[in-house]
């Protein structure tokens, strides 16, 4: 019997595809949802995650390594239908697009049932827009060159967000002629605080960057390229376009990322003197247990307790979190020791964002 665990998950994603701008996903994934109910051949390649928790996200385990598939020619009935290999995606030819995605499953079942051990790597680079927010938001109160170190860094190419560049109605920022462009990042009117960091840090200087991550990707590798577009919606040509830009700015910026959990990365960090420390993440936090958590949190006290005149710390997130009955995506940023701010919160791409009011 299919697993009705398994099943309202799908229809979860196939709902939150529908509601983040992906048309296409959101009509596979409805169809998913019904083939595994049925026992279908996507229960097949599901089997053994029929009660996974959310965060494996299995429904994304199983479109990105579809994808893969689209993506290298081995799926061309299918590459029909996804934008990202040249195709049209037509809700009125729905059916035709179900059944090249199922015939794909079922073409490539070990491949698929393979793609299923690996955790989506999105690294999504629309995040940096809120990051690179609230890191401004420090510099402008810590003015230094700055040191950036990023947990669940995935392939680091979010180290990479001092070149990139930033607009919004009335707001610039970054090179211009950058190979990312976040446009339209901020609906109006851009936060006083932002704009304010924005006239006073025309530029962060990073003179160190790395992260760290339990399965970080290699971005200068074929396969590592191809499991970050594999796990890009296919039907979502700017975060196409913002990951293509990032892969060309990885070839000349170095961002290395250790093989290594938060708490152990974070302890190996101290704090120097003429520089400001930035701690950044994204989305990040639900896939860290509760207990290395508070070890991470551990760290992150310590650091802001080594702040001084000479050595500054900031601590910038970008993470759900529930206000009142809503999960939303909210951007914090600590600086030194001082309280906990909540500027801003972003769809959970990172575009666009806004103040957050509470």
């Amino acid at each position: 019997m299919a697993s009705s665990h398994l099943v309202r998950m799908i229809e979860f994603q196939a709902a939150a595809c529908g509601e983040l701008g992906s048309p296409l996903y959101a009509a596979v994934l409805r169809r998913v949802a019904g083939d595994v109910r049925d026992g279908g051949v996507c229960a097949e390649a599901l089997a053994g995650h029929e009660e996974a928790p959310g965060p494996d996200a299995v429904a994304l385990r199983l479109l990105g390594g579809v994808h893969a598939l689209v993506l290298t020619g081995r799926a061309p009935a299918l590459a029909a239908h996804y934008p990202s290999a040249g195709g049209t995606f037509d809700p009125a030819r729905e059916a035709e697009l179900w059944a090249a995605f199922r015939a794909a499953v079922a073409g490539r079942l070990p491949h698929v049932r393979d793609w299923m051990g690996r955790p989506p790597q999105t690294n999504e680079v629309g995040r940096s827009n809120v990051l690179l927010a609230g890191a401004l938001h420090a510099a402008a109160r810590r003015p230094m060159p700055v040191r950036l170190f990023e947990v669940g860094s995935s392939a680091g190419l979010n180290l990479l967000a001092d070149g990139f560049r930033l607009t919004a109605p009335g707001l610039a920022w970054g090179p211009e002629g950058s190979p990312v462009e976040l446009r339209d990042g901020w609906e109006p009117p851009v936060p006083e605080w932002l704009t304010d960091a924005v006239a006073r840090t025309p530029e962060l200087r990073v003179v160190e960057r790395y992260g760290c991550d339990r399965d970080p990707v290699d971005p200068l590798s074929p396969a590592g390229a191809l499991v970050l577009r594999a796990y890009l919606w296919p039907d979502q040509t700017a975060r196409r376009a913002r990951l293509e830009g990032a892969l060309r700015r990885a070839t000349e910026v170095p961002a290395p990322v250790a093989r290594q959990n938060a708490d152990a990365f974070l302890a190996g960090v101290r704090l120097l003197p003429g520089t400001l420390t930035v701690v950044w993440h994204s989305v990040m936090r639900q896939y860290v247990p509760g207990e290395a958590w508070e070890r991470v949190e551990r760290e992150l006290n310590r650091l802001a307790a080594a702040s001084g005149p000479d050595a500054g710390f900031a601590h910038v997130a970008f993470e759900p979190r529930r206000v009142g009955d809503d999960h939303r995506f909210l951007l914090s940023v600590r600086v030194d020791g001082g309280a906990e701010e909540l500027l801003a919160e972003a769809q959970p791409h990172g575009l666009p964002a806004r103040a957050f009011t509470g």
